[in-house]
């Protein structure tokens, strides 16, 4: 039930999520360190699913306190804010991966001084063949959200703003498997990870990228679930607003790599074919 309340600010309660989530990604990252070392992959995993598990617990107070009022209009500021500086940050975190294709491709090194740069042999892929299609099921799911999110805002049926967020999940989980098939193929053509500074950064680009499509479908899965309960309004929809920017973000992502990656970055290697 929502309540009266008589100031635009909301006054948080002493929560346990916080140092939760510190001790569950502690224990993720020190996990991670001996799992690397051949000890044990136990602690990554436990601490996975504490970080997991505290994300599920903690957004869910977060839905619950935007249903009973305590999202008010400078709150709703507040957090459309927030999750801009949160795309800004992924913005720069992939700025990083970009900036590593680009100097290696257009200026390789050896990694030992004196020594000539060798270029490994690269089978050559086709941009135009299923990269091509990922791009098209990509922009088409971005087309799908931005339906619902038009729906939703000009009071459209509500069965848009759920057919539109269930063709842009099917379509994100379209993407995973085609470019599952995709890694799974380079890989048999010899393709390898951490290998080469080119393979490096194809797979560190892209990869990155597919957990990121990964992670919107996720999040574009649970705006559905919300908007068949009714969760949001033509006035109060911050969540499907976060998820509908997060989802053109990885658009635009995808279509700098397409270009950057698969069209003019496989060219510039001598060693392709």
């Amino acid at each position: 039930m929502a309540h009266e309340k008589n100031h635009d600010y909301h006054i948080l309660n002493p929560s346990i999520w916080p140092f939760l989530g510190a001790v569950a990604g502690f224990a993720m990252l020190f996990g991670a360190v001996l799992w690397m070392k051949g000890i044990t992959p136990f602690l990554f995993w436990g601490g996975f699913v504490g970080v997991l598990y505290v994300m599920f617990a903690w957004w869910a107070e977060v839905v619950a306190e935007s249903r009973i009022g305590d999202h008010t209009p400078v709150v709703r500021i507040g957090l459309r804010y927030g999750f801009i500086l949160f795309i800004m940050s992924e913005v720069m975190f992939f700025a990083a991966w970009f900036w590593s294709f680009f100097k290696h491709a257009i200026y390789p090194m050896s990694e030992y001084v004196g020594t000539e740069y060798v270029q490994p042999e690269i089978y050559h892929v086709d941009a135009f063949h299923l990269p091509l299609i990922n791009t098209l099921v990509l922009l088409l799911s971005g087309c799908a959200v931005t339906w619902a999110h038009h729906a939703l805002v000009h009071g459209g049926p509500r069965k848009d703003l759920i057919n539109g967020l269930g063709i842009a999940v099917f379509l994100g989980v379209a993407f995973t498997f085609l470019q599952g098939y995709e890694f799974s193929y380079l890989l048999y053509q010899g393709w390898e990870v951490g290998g080469d500074k080119f393979f490096s950064n194809f797979f560190m680009a892209t990869g990155f990228h597919g957990a990121h499509v990964i992670i919107g479908t996720i999040f574009l899965a649970v705006c559905l679930f919300r908007a068949m309960k009714g969760h949001f309004t033509a006035e109060k929809h911050v969540g499907f607003e976060a998820a509908a920017w997060y989802w053109h973000f990885v658009d635009v992502v995808w279509l700098f790599l397409f270009f950057a990656v698969y069209i003019w970055g496989v060219g510039q290697m001598p060693g392709a074919h």
